[in-house]
């Protein structure tokens, strides 16, 4: 069971802020050996969903209000499970408080860059593909929408 904290940029404490940073760049470009920026000015606008099983990170998403990616949606990003923790649902649990977090907070309607290998993860929670395949970090991903 994850206990969660849902905190904007300013509310993270300096541990916050460096564990959710060492967990991203663990997994997207480390373990997917993806050189890309992290640091894409979205975090000071975002706001931080952030598992805890006990004293560690274990899953994490940020949430993006409308126009910051998107013109007319809210987004869910930075989708990430430590991967010490895999296996447990986490990634189930953590998108479906952000999608809780997103209805209860922006009138708009999600919008998400997925990667493609997580198709069928993302329409089991409610999303559906509106977009061909495109590369986002040399990453195929496609445009999916939110309609749970």
């Amino acid at each position: 069971m994850l206990s969660w904290r849902h905190k904007t940029f300013e509310e993270l404490s300096n541990v916050e802020l460096y564990e959710l940073i060492k967990l991203r760049n663990e997994v997207f470009v480390v373990e997917q050996d993806c050189v890309y920026q992290d640091a894409d000015g979205k975090d000071l606008q975002s706001t931080h969903l952030l598992g805890y099983d006990g004293n560690d990170l274990a899953a994490y998403v940020r949430i993006v209000p409308e126009g910051v990616s998107y013109a007319g949606y809210c987004s869910i990003g930075r989708v990430v499970v430590s991967p010490n923790h895999r296996r447990k649902e986490y990634g189930k649990a953590v998108m479906e408080k952000g999608i809780e977090i997103c209805k209860a907070t922006y009138k708009e309607q999600i919008k998400i860059s997925a990667q493609c290998y997580l198709e069928k993860f993302y329409t089991e929670l409610g999303f559906e593909v509106i977009s061909e395949q495109y590369l986002e970090d040399d990453i195929p991903h496609y445009a999916m929408l939110f309609k749970g």
